[in-house]
């Protein structure tokens, strides 16, 4: 299972990576190896805005259905139209093409309750 150690982590096994107030947001290693076999990913419609917790997109996977959150309140500026005609790269490539979306932020960023790679793999056991 792979972390990498410059991005943020989530209790909802999301990642984040962070460009001034963009959010880059997808799910981890650990959280598509639970899923399975993705098939199809939802996006929130662009330029929505989003609150804290709101769902930004919803991922079918062969064993079930999961939302991923945004982690803070703003708009989502992209979302990666990659992964609607191969949602598979979630699976194999969560940390790169197979990023989901990104949010601008209306809230300071370190308003964040996140954890570090460290503190990721603690909190799954690993």
């Amino acid at each position: 299972m792979k972390v990498i150690d410059n991005l943020l982590y989530t209790k909802e096994h999301e990642w984040l990576k962070i460009k001034d107030n963009l959010i880059y947001i997808g799910i981890t290693d650990f959280a598509q190896g639970e899923l399975g076999d993705i098939i199809f990913v939802e996006f929130s419609p662009l330029n929505d805005s989003i609150e804290t917790g709101g769902s930004i997109a919803t991922i079918e996977a062969v064993k079930t259905v999961a939302d991923v959150y945004s982690p803070l309140s703003g708009k989502i500026v992209e979302i990666n139209n990659l992964i609607e005609k191969q949602p598979e790269l979630i699976n194999t490539d969560p940390y790169g093409n197979g990023w989901i979306a990104c949010i601008e932020s209306s809230q300071p960023i370190d308003s964040l309750s996140t954890f570090t790679s460290k503190e990721y793999l603690d909190f799954i056991g690993k």
